[in-house]
């Protein structure tokens, strides 16, 4: 059983083989790779700069403020903001301006609740 994955669906519980599971991970890992490899040196300062801060502001962060966060022109992180949110996968801006949430951080209150050994406390998306 150490190979097989045991998932639920609604109230069965069945056996996946670890060819189909490994497979999948495999599938997915290459996707995430692809989304990585669009991301240029600037859009990683600006996400991660995002996923760093949005916990500690607790409230969504203005382009302005990731601007000088980061040391960007306010066009540029408009242009990266707008990239990384295309993509549906990195942000997401509720009001088409300033970023409520950064995978796997939010500036919203969500069920799922983080804390760190330091204290530090958090939603997560």
């Amino acid at each position: 059983m150490g190979e097989t994955l045991l998932m639920r669906r609604k109230r069965r519980m069945f056996r996946l083989p670890a060819a189909i599971w490994k497979r999948n991970v495999r599938l997915e890992a290459r996707r995430a790779a692809g989304r990585l490899e669009l991301m240029g040196p600037a859009h990683h300062r600006v996400r991660n700069f995002v996923v760093t801060e949005l916990p500690r502001a607790q409230q969504p962060l203005s382009p302005e403020a990731i601007a000088v966060g980061v040391g960007l022109e306010i066009e540029r992180v408009g242009e990266i903001l707008d990239e990384l949110e295309a993509r549906l996968t990195f942000l997401y801006r509720r009001d088409g301006d300033n970023v409520d949430w950064a995978y796997p951080v939010t500036a919203e209150e969500t069920p799922h609740r983080v804390t760190f050994d330091n204290g530090e406390r958090f939603f997560a998306a």
